[in-house]
């Protein structure tokens, strides 16, 4: 039975030595395997993953690879576990923890930085400048260090939040999205009541960042994108106007609608050429533009408009500056609802399925979460 030296543990929540994960092999493929459960250092527990939904990052991840090495290169074949947007309950301390206490449910963030670089000083913990290098006290779970496709992962106690009692766990492994958002608008952005927002792009981000935007008070919250079904879901989050722009021009609606100077933010969720260009001419003089989506190729962008009217563009990697806890607090508190985007749940066993749900968007799944539960699927799965 599990019992490193130094780390605490309770009876009430038996550990085993060996785990069930995915491991990616090839791009493209990942199978069942047995790890080794893991030993959570200093400022570290150990998580037993209760319930993980899938991002379009993690797609992006099994096929091409990560934003950043792992063990030297590429995450192909070198024994790692994606997945990153998780929540569970804290099983084991390491030594000198007493922030969190065994059996608490947290939900967590991604990223844990270095702790000694610029950025991280800075909180800009996302952006830290020993990004993929674990050595340095860097961790990307799910992107550069193991993540959340098994069913135990060690977290920073920085990276962990509270999920209250009256929240699900598929709701609380969407805090990382909404988390992401907040970062984006607030943080970075600056984003104060009574300011326009365009959220260009109604996938689990851009729904999640109506929401966000509304409850933060923004005047008003506008939605853009093609789906009519994801549309309305948009209207259900906050969003006072939707456009279809398969039959509306989006840049000449946002102008109506702000009194023809344009948003006072966008956020790009889309990622495509066309889109950072509408995004571009919708926003007003010293606006500001988040580009929260990764375009696969290189985009030509009216940049002499850009500077001309002093509009403000930034990238945005993930979620940062504790964004995620203050998501939860909007959250808990019901000031929306982050389970509208919740469409499909499947067990930790059926990934593959899951994951082929995620990425073909079967059945207009938004947001797919997996749970870890059945450990008696894991087994025949396994097999």
């Amino acid at each position: 039975m599990y019992n490193p030296a130094d780390v605490t543990t309770s009876p009430d929540y038996p550990i085993p030595e060996q785990m069930k994960a995915w491991v990616l092999g090839d791009p493209d493929q990942l199978h069942l395997s047995e790890k080794p459960v893991p030993v959570p250092n200093r400022a570290e527990v150990l998580v037993r993953i209760d319930a993980v939904a899938i991002c379009a990052t993690d797609l992006e991840i099994i096929h091409s690879g990560s934003p950043a090495k792992i063990l030297g290169g590429l995450p192909f074949n070198k024994n790692f576990t994606p997945g990153h947007e998780y929540m569970g309950t804290v099983v084991a301390l390491g030594p000198g923890v007493d922030e969190y206490k065994i059996g608490e449910r947290i939900s967590v963030e991604i990223h844990a930085g270095c702790g000694q670089c610029k950025r991280c000083r800075q909180g800009m913990y996302t952006s830290c400048l020993n990004y993929g290098e674990p050595g340095k006290g860097h961790r990307a779970n799910g992107f550069t260090t193991d993540g959340g496709f098994a069913e135990y992962a060690i977290n920073h106690i920085n990276t962990l939040a509270r999920v209250p009692d009256t929240m699900s766990d598929a709701e609380a492994t969407l805090v990382v999205t909404a988390g992401t958002s907040m970062y984006g608008l607030t943080e970075l952005g600056g984003l104060v009541a009574g300011e326009s927002v365009v959220v260009i792009g109604p996938g689990p981000i851009g729904l999640l960042a109506v929401a966000v935007a509304k409850a933060l008070g923004a005047s008003p919250v506008i939605l853009t994108g093609t789906r009519d079904a994801r549309l309305a879901i948009g209207k259900e989050l906050g969003a006072d106007r939707v456009i279809n722009v398969a039959r509306e021009n989006a840049v000449e609606i946002v102008k109506e609608l702000t009194g023809g100077i344009g948003a006072d933010y966008v956020v790009e969720c889309a990622g495509t050429e066309g889109t950072i260009n509408d995004a571009i001419h919708m926003t007003n003089r010293g606006g500001k533009i988040c580009l929260a989506a990764f375009p696969h190729d290189p985009v030509t962008m009216d940049l002499a408009h850009l500077v001309k009217n002093n509009i403000y563009a930034y990238g945005i990697r993930g979620e940062g500056r504790s964004a995620t806890r203050r998501a939860m607090a909007l959250m808990a508190e019901k000031r929306f609802d982050a389970s509208k985007i919740h469409t499909h749940t499947f067990a930790l066993a059926d990934l593959p399925t899951a994951l082929r749900y995620a990425r073909d968007r079967v059945d207009d799944a938004i947001k797919v979460v997996v749970t870890t539960r059945d450990t008696a699927a894991l087994s025949s799965a396994a097999e």
